[in-house]
């Protein structure tokens, strides 16, 4: 089962159809408690970094992640504002606190692209090999709608990057049990089951 973490952030029901056609019995849950039993975690979301930590504090998900992820290494997937609230910290209406699963942080892409937010299709380079990406080659494409990126401090992390506008971004991660993406695999059609394909096999064969 699959733990899809309701918080407030985002409406659910793309990600929960998405995950449900690629096999995962899916559970939609504001309960810690429900991290523990599931096979999986999956942390989606948009809207700003600050509301996002301050309702999964309330809800008492915060330390409950961190938990599940970092002591009990569970597979985990991040999609969007879930890849960002990953690092230690973002500077989206000031300086907000993250999970501080992986070292780095969240910085408007500001006088770096012509143009913000970063949205519509673009394509994906791959910086290393893992199973999310199995049968993915350079240049697929998958659909984004962000203002913010991860820099992530250790680059060993770095998944895949894509060009915006000459800027080069982190826009997915993989470490040990963690991956996640700045893409929506929910909204990216074949490639983004494709992907969502993948991880369910990571979580069926994955070893801590």
């Amino acid at each position: 089962m699959a733990a899809l973490i309701d918080y407030g952030m985002g409406n659910l029901g793309s990600v929960a159809k998405a995950l449900e056609k690629v096999g995962f019995s899916v559970r939609r849950t504001s309960d810690p408690s429900d991290l523990e039993r599931a096979d999986a975690v999956v942390l989606p979301g948009v809207g700003a970094f600050g509301d996002a930590v301050r309702n999964l504090k309330e809800l008492k998900l915060f330390d409950a992640i961190r938990r599940e992820v970092l002591d009990r290494k569970k597979p985990f997937l991040g999609i969007c504002l879930g890849l960002q609230l990953l690092f230690e910290r973002s500077y989206e209406f000031g300086e907000h606190e993250g999970l501080g699963i992986l070292e780095g942080e969240v910085l408007h892409f500001g006088d770096r692209v012509s143009k913000v937010p970063h949205m519509g299709w673009n394509e994906i380079h791959p910086k290393k090999d893992h199973p999310t990406l199995e049968g993915l080659k350079e240049g697929d494409y998958f659909y984004f709608v962000h203002s913010f990126f991860v820099s992530p401090k250790d680059p060993s992390v770095v998944l895949t990057e894509t060009d915006y506008d000459g800027f080069f971004f982190t826009s997915g991660v993989a470490f040990e049990n963690v991956v996640a993406f700045q893409f929506h695999p929910e909204k990216s059609q074949k490639k983004g089951l494709k992907v969502l394909e993948n991880f369910k096999r990571f979580v069926e064969n994955f070893r801590p």
